[in-house]
C-alpha cells in the first residue's frame, strides 16, 4: 500500500516514525513550509520534514493544496492511501478524492468532542475526565468525517498539556497502524459523529494565559495544567512578570490575588473562590525554579499580603 504522510508538528513526527517502523510504504511526505524560529529567526523545517529526510523520503512543502500544479503532483505519486495529522492545511474536496482508499486523520480528542486546533490542552482546561484519539475518514467540514476508531485515556490530576499530547501521541499511532490494516483488509467501518454533541478547541493564545484572580481556584488550577509547556500562565508582581509552571489546589481565603501563606511549599494566593498554592515559577531572565528553591532568596519579595495583579 502506497501512503502519503502530510503533518508538521512533533505529534505528527511521533506518527509517521511508527508508520516506518511497521514497514509500511510511505512515498512521499506533505509538511507545512519551513519557518522562522528562536532568537535568530532561521528558517527551522517542521519535525516531520526532519524526520522525513533522516529516512531519504521525498517531502512536498506546498503554500496550499487548492492550486491546481500541487494537486497534479499529489496526483502523480498514485498514493493508495494519505495519513494526515496536524498537516496545518484544509485538503480540498479533490484531493480527498485521490487516493484509493481515502484520508484518513488521527485527531486527539474523543470526537465530535473537541473539533478543531487546541482539542488537548481545551479538554483539560474544561476538567475533562477522558480524552483519547479518533482516527476518522476525512471529509470537508472541520474534523466532522466518520470515525473509523477510537481510544480513550483517563485525565489525571497531574495531567498537563504536555503529558498527555505524548501518551496521546503514542495511542494515536497505534491507531493508525491498526486503521490503516484494516481498511486496507476492508474491514472497517466509519460510524457517522453527532453533530449535536460537537464542541470546538479554539486556537491558545498568550492573552487567555494570563490569570485572572477573580477567577475559582479550580478553574485556574486546570488553566495552568492545561498551558503547560505552552503558553504558560502568567500574572505580574511588583510589576514584574511571573511564569507560572505548576500550581496547586488550596482552600485559603482573602482578597483575589494576594499572597496568604508563603514558606518554601509554594505561595499560597486568595482567588475569587478557595486559592491557588503556586509551586514552580520563572522570573524575568531566569529558568523555572521551585519555589524552595526561590524562597530564602526572595523571601521579602513573596511577602504574605502582596498581591499578584
Amino acid at each position: 500500500m502506497r501512503i502519503v504522510f502530510a503533518g508538521t508538528p512533533e505529534f505528527a513526527a511521533q506518527h509517521l516514525q511508527a508508520l516506518l517502523d511497521a514497514k509500511r510504504q510511505v512515498v512521499a511526505v506533505y509538511t507545512q513550509p519551513d519557518r522562522p524560529a528562536g532568537r535568530g529567526q532561521k528558517l527551522m523545517p517542521s519535525p516531520v520534514k526532519q524526520l522525513a529526510l533522516q529516512h531519504a523520503i521525498p517531502v512536498y512543502q506546498p503554500q496550499t493544496l487548492r492550486d491546481p500544479a500541487a494537486q497534479a503532483e499529489l496526483a502523480g505519486l498514485e498514493a493508495d492511501l494519505m495519513v494526515v495529522v496536524a498537516y496545518g492545511l484544509i485538503l480540498p474536496q479533490a484531493v480527498l478524492d485521490m487516493p484509493r482508499l481515502g484520508c484518513i486523520n488521527s485527531h486527539a480528542s474523543l470526537l465530535p468532542r473537541w473539533r478543531g486546533a487546541a482539542p488537548i490542552q481545551r479538554a483539560i482546561e474544561a476538567g475533562d475526565t477522558e480524552s483519547g484519539v479518533t482516527v476518522m475518514q476525512m471529509e470537508a467540514g472541520l474534523d466532522t468525517g466518520p470515525m473509523l476508531l477510537k481510544v480513550s485515556t483517563p485525565i489525571t490530576r497531574e495531567d498537563t498539556g504536555g503529558t498527555l499530547h505524548d501518551r496521546l501521541a503514542e495511542l494515536g499511532s497505534r491507531a493508525v497502524i491498526e486503521a490503516a490494516a484494516a481498511l486496507e483488509a476492508g474491514t472497517l467501518k466509519g460510524e457517522v459523529q453527532d453533530d449535536s454533541l460537537a464542541t470546538y478547541a479554539h486556537k491558545l493564545n498568550k492573552d487567555e494565559a494570563r490569570l485572572d484572580w477573580q477567577r475559582p481556584a479550580v478553574e485556574l488550577e486546570r488553566l495552568v495544567r492545561a498551558f503547560n509547556p505552552w503558553p504558560i500562565c502568567h500574572s505580574s508582581l511588583d510589576g514584574a512578570p511571573v511564569k507560572v509552571h505548576a500550581a496547586q489546589l488550596s482552600t485559603g481565603q482573602g482578597a483575589p490575588g494576594q499572597i496568604i501563606e508563603a514558606s518554601k511549599d509554594g505561595l499560597e494566593v486568595a482567588c475569587g473562590e478557595g486559592s491557588l498554592t503556586l509551586t514552580r515559577l520563572q522570573l524575568p531572565g531566569g529558568k523555572a525554579l521551585a519555589v524552595s528553591d526561590l524562597f530564602n532568596s526572595r523571601r521579602e519579595q513573596f511577602a504574605v499580603g502582596k498581591a499578584f495583579e
